[in-house]
């Protein structure tokens, strides 16, 4: 019936407001997709396990040894189809140990990656130094005697003399369990018309949403991304801009009280946005009450009798006013308001790192900001189609199907909606090599975009503890 839907809400929405060395030899990069064959990948693992002792010649081979890998897989993306191939990297406590950093940026560039994305708030941490972490969130490493130790500035420096870019990766509307659980930030979290938080609601204790129109939440991110980006990454990439999914029937929002606008920031900015009496009591009225019907038109009516409709922005004097009108009319307004959260927040955020003349990009599911039956919409309200177009669209691709025709299709998707082909860079799951189960390998995976999807330059792997994970083990664990 009603199909165009996201539309409707989209038109809502804009209502709203280099030194020269010996050449390695070109044998050591064999695979099609930039990977160093195993006799080249031995002699660094080596080279790399000798230096760490303090070796001084040792030291200079496996620098040498470094810049010849660097130049190498430079040249072989220059010439590829394919001129970016990316890795999602989480890093752990384990890896202040010498050597650590050194063999998993080492291992990356063996599988001819040559961009990283580097985990630095995720899960309730932020990956600072103990002494300089002024956020609400503890340090990824807090073991006595590492307090000064930076990995995040280590792995920045370590990725770029191996040629690697280096991006950061935040977790954004996603603040984490231990936030939300501070007295002090009660009032910070997005809630629904039931008085759940994301905590209650999804019951994973890695998700804890924030509403995005809360002044002390933009606060503790900018303290945040400050610190990020003193640290020059060569990109900032923004995950979680979006509200929680839940299950089942929870996985749709389709009256007003699923929408994650009840908490006290949200609900003023909504009721602001009301440009008559009649306006801001009707929207008052349907968010207490998660309905409207005649009665309601008719008290408000003899409340405010000067004025002829209930207004708010993107409304029309002349719009109808009879109940069916009006009911579907707030119902798009109140999710139009609580997307438009989520793109204000990615644009308060970019904005910052674009001052510094950083690259920014979204992360994002190709389905989520779906139409479900007539009036629904996917509950992640992730407007993605309403990204700005200067960002790098990184598009979650994970559909499962048995081959990668899915996952085309969802790539394909979000082409569509692009003006420039090349800013999205899919993300890809899966395993080099084989199958896993539903899961194409990576390598057909990437074929199938090449053949269908061809504006697209730039594919990343989720993620680095999936495709290494005996090494992610070891380094969780502090085992050699």
């Amino acid at each position: 019936m009603l199909k165009n839907s996201w539309a409707k809400i989209t038109v809502a929405l804009i209502s709203l407001i280099s030194q020269t060395v010996i050449s390695f030899p070109v044998k050591a990069v064999t695979n099609p997709y930039c990977q160093f064959d195993q006799n080249a990948i031995a002699t660094k693992d080596s080279l790399r396990e000798n230096a760490i002792t303090g070796n001084s010649s040792v030291q200079q081979e496996y620098k040498q040894i470094l810049q010849q890998h660097r130049d190498l897989l430079l040249n072989c993306r220059r010439n590829h189809w394919l001129k970016e191939q990316a890795i999602w990297l989480r890093i752990y406590p384990c890896d202040v140990r010498n050597g650590s950093i050194e063999k998993v940026l080492d291992t990356i560039v063996n599988r001819g990656y040559n961009t990283v994305y580097i985990e630095v708030f995720f899960d309730s941490q932020v990956l600072l130094p103990k002494a300089g972490n002024y956020t609400p969130w503890p340090s990824v490493v807090d073991m006595a005697g590492y307090e000064n130790r930076d990995l995040y500035a280590e792995t920045l420096q370590k990725g770029r003399e191996r040629g690697l870019k280096m991006y950061a990766w935040l977790f954004s509307m996603n603040y984490g369990y231990l936030y939300s659980q501070r007295p002090d930030r009660q009032n910070v979290l997005a809630r629904n018309g039931r008085g759940q938080t994301s905590v209650d609601f999804v019951h994973d204790r890695s998700q804890a949403f924030i509403d995005p129109y809360n002044a002390q939440a933009r606060q503790d991110y900018t303290q945040l991304l400050q610190a990020v980006i003193q640290r020059r990454p060569d990109g900032v990439l923004f995950d979680y801009i979006r509200y929680p999914r839940g299950s089942g029937k929870d996985s749709v929002a389709g009256k007003v009280k699923d929408l994650w606008i009840y908490s006290d920031a949200s609900k003023q900015t909504l009721l602001r946005r009301a440009q008559n009496q009649q306006g801001r009591w009707l929207l008052e009225r349907y968010l207490n009450q998660g309905v409207i019907n005649a009665n309601d038109l008719a008290q408000m009516r003899s409340l405010y009798p000067n004025e002829t409709t209930p207004l708010w922005q993107g409304r029309s004097p002349s719009a109808p006013s009879n109940l069916s009108a009006v009911q579907l009319d707030i119902w798009y307004f109140t999710v139009a308001h609580a997307a438009q959260g989520v793109l204000d927040f990615l644009n308060f955020a970019s904005n910052q790192v674009k001052q510094r003349g950083i690259p920014t990009g979204a992360v994002f599911f190709p389905d989520g900001n779906q139409v479900v039956g007539d009036v629904g919409f996917d509950s992640r309200l992730q407007p993605w189609d309403s990204f700005p177009q200067s960002m790098e669209w990184h598009v979650m691709s994970y559909a499962l199907c048995g081959n990668p025709n899915c996952i085309v299709d969802q790539v394909k998707r979000v082409l569509a909606s692009s003006s420039q082909g090349s800013n999205v860079k899919p993300v890809l799951a899966g395993f080099w090599g084989r199958n896993d189960g539903q899961r194409p390998s990576l390598e057909s995976q990437m074929e199938a975009i090449r053949v269908s999807a061809k504006p697209v330059q730039s594919i990343s792997h989720f993620a680095y503890s999936w495709l290494e994970r005996e090494h992610t083990r070891q380094r969780e664990s502090c085992n050699n």
